[in-house]
């Protein structure tokens, strides 16, 4: 095989054990920064600081919050309304008060950001 196939085929073969999660765009660095901020003030006691849970809440690297499942819009409406446990035995997470529609835009492009780069992890943990 010639190098340039061969590395053709590396690509390939890396893009398709990779997953989902290349489908994420890279993120604007400016709101992932900000949102890094506003992820660790609001939402890592319960998510962590690593965005992989607590004994409190779940993961945001899990495949359920994969950008298919759970559109950007869905971190809205939970931030903005809180969210029945429906994947969880978490409980039922309550409104975040204090947020704008831009800060959780911010959080979004963090936790995406995050996302592309770790990859997700399986569900159930």
């Amino acid at each position: 095989m010639t190098r340039p196939v061969l590395v053709a085929a590396l690509l390939l073969v890396t893009s398709c054990v990779v997953g989902s999660n290349t489908d994420i765009p890279p993120q604007d660095p400016a709101l992932v920064e900000a949102g890094s901020e506003l992820y660790e003030a609001t939402c890592a006691d319960c998510h962590g600081s690593d965005l992989r849970g607590t004994d409190k809440g779940p993961s945001h690297l899990s495949i359920v919050y994969e950008p298919d499942h759970h559109a950007d819009g869905a971190f809205l409406f939970a931030v903005q309304r809180g969210s029945r446990a429906h994947h969880w035995s978490f409980g039922d997470m309550p409104p975040i008060e204090g947020l704008s529609p831009e800060d959780i835009e911010a959080i979004v492009a963090f936790v995406r950001e995050n996302q592309r780069l770790e990859g997700f992890e399986s569900y159930p943990p």
